[in-house]
């Protein structure tokens, strides 16, 4: 067989009903990258604002979401629940971490002589650090529940990115929203 080893290696690769193309022993792109990158990057972005606050931050998020995507064969009728569930994820991931960094910012802030407009805007970015802090100590299944739900996704997304039964979303959702509360009630004191 003359060439056999040329032409495998030219010969896009077929995975989980995924086309990758490139030489074995290389990292692949997805054929279908650009297409579902198009389709769900606002949601990925949104699903990231919606734990991180940013809009900069979360589009950081579904960077890294969509490069680990795109070396994957996640079958492309499965990327949406899949890429809503890394985007949620990967900014709690970014929200614990940057915790730490927010805490030694905040000390070295200081804080002299608020106006009331300023006081306003500080109380606002209080409440919110106070719910994504809340947010980042919940379990991870709660909180990517409460994420994805609270970003547009229906039950039937939902269910089908945490591989759940569609009836039991209402219940996870309630659980986690009630866990929320809770662990806000339980740190009111302490921040």
């Amino acid at each position: 067989m003359s060439g056999g080893h040329g032409a495998a290696a030219r010969r896009a690769e077929r995975r989980d009903g995924v086309v990758v193309s490139g030489p074995p022993g290389q990292v692949t792109v997805r054929a279908d990258l650009e297409q579902v990158f198009r389709s769900a990057y606002p949601r990925v972005v949104a699903v990231a604002a919606r734990v991180l606050g940013s809009r900069d931050e979360a589009e950081d998020v579904a960077q890294e979401v969509f490069l680990t995507f795109g070396r994957s064969s996640i079958p492309a009728g499965e990327a949406v629940g899949w890429l809503s569930v890394a985007a949620a994820h990967t900014a709690l991931n970014h929200l614990r971490s940057g915790r730490r960094r927010a805490w030694r910012e905040e000390a070295a802030d200081g804080g002299d002589g608020v106006s009331p407009d300023v006081a306003d805007a500080v109380v606002t970015r209080d409440e919110r650090r106070r719910v994504r802090a809340a947010l980042a100590r919940l379990p991870r299944r709660q909180a990517v529940a409460l994420v994805l739900r609270h970003s547009g996704l229906s039950y039937a997304e939902v269910a089908a990115a945490l591989d759940l039964s569609p009836g039991s979303v209402g219940t996870t959702v309630r659980r986690a929203e009630s866990a929320l509360r809770e662990e806000l009630n339980r740190h009111a004191s302490s921040d």
